[in-house]
């Protein structure tokens, strides 16, 4: 029993390590400039980054450019709304996020900081692997021994993935903050969901909490950082007001409702039903 203890507990890593879709940074062209970006850097997301802390310290009010995709990134997907989905996602994210620091006005008022996103590129996540994964995951967890803590992981194929390119530039037009980000899901972290935009709705809100927390420290993460959510995000993560009237342009977070849906393998656009049409282009 020890020896398949430690079998049945090194498993979950062997296939995140094996089990992991491959995205790679790519530049749409849309940033003001890619000359401050650093070297492409981290392990489940790779990112090149730039941040201004100087230029951010004393930015107070921010407004967010609704997400938009890349020549050639749509075709991948077959349904707008699915799109749209995404994209509403990670804008939601940001400004929910950046509400601990500043105050979130809408597009069109004036601003200090101004900040959009491009997605330059989705793999789709296959729906009848998803959907096999997770009868796999929910029916091998019913048998598993009760001393090993750790859930069965979703199988490592048909993963899908996302990659963003972003900058926040203030009301001068100077870029102050940008990234080229990119990142597969993997067996452990990311739950499997009957979607061809599952993985990729999931890693919007990765990024954009990923994106927010470099512009409200002004410097680039530095391994694994885990702190406490605020009350105000903890709020809007289970479906309720968001902190700004700004950020409502978003819609509210599918709450408790979207997490039980998540853990059955739901398609997001169940429970997610107020996303906001995304320009294409």
């Amino acid at each position: 029993m020890p020896l398949l203890r430690t079998a049945l507990l090194a498993l979950p890593m062997t296939l995140a390590i094996a089990g992991c879709a491959s995205v790679p940074l790519k530049k749409a062209g849309t940033l003001t400039s890619y000359s401050n970006l650093g070297v492409p850097k981290g392990t489940l997301s790779k990112a090149r980054r730039f941040v201004d802390a100087q230029g951010l310290a004393a930015v107070k009010t921010v407004s967010i450019v609704p997400t938009s995709f890349a020549f050639g990134t749509s075709p991948r997907v077959r349904s707008k709304d699915d799109l749209a989905l995404v994209a509403n996602a990670l804008d939601r994210a940001i400004c929910i996020a950046l509400s601990d620091r500043y105050h979130m006005v809408p597009l069109g008022q004036p601003a200090d900081l101004k900040v959009r996103a491009v997605v330059t590129d989705i793999v789709p996540t296959n729906k009848v692997v998803a959907g096999v994964s997770t009868a796999v995951t929910l029916a091998s967890g019913a048998f598993m021994p009760p001393e090993v803590p750790v859930s069965v992981p979703r199988l490592p194929i048909g993963l899908g993935g996302l990659a963003v390119e972003a900058e926040a530039v203030d009301s001068s037009g100077v870029q102050r903050a940008a990234i080229i980000w990119a990142r597969g899901a993997n067996s452990i972290q990311n739950k499997p969901r009957v979607s061809e935009v599952g993985d990729a709705y999931g890693l919007a809100s990765t990024f954009g909490n990923d994106f927010s927390r470099m512009l409200i420290t002004g410097k680039e993460p530095k391994g694994l950082q885990l702190t406490l959510p605020s009350g105000q995000r903890i709020k809007s993560m289970v479906g309720g007001k968001h902190k700004y009237a700004a950020c409502e342009t978003f819609g509210r977070s599918p709450g408790i409702p979207g997490m039980v849906a998540g853990k059955f393998g739901a398609p997001p656009q169940w429970t997610d039903k107020r996303p906001k049409p995304a320009a294409l282009y």
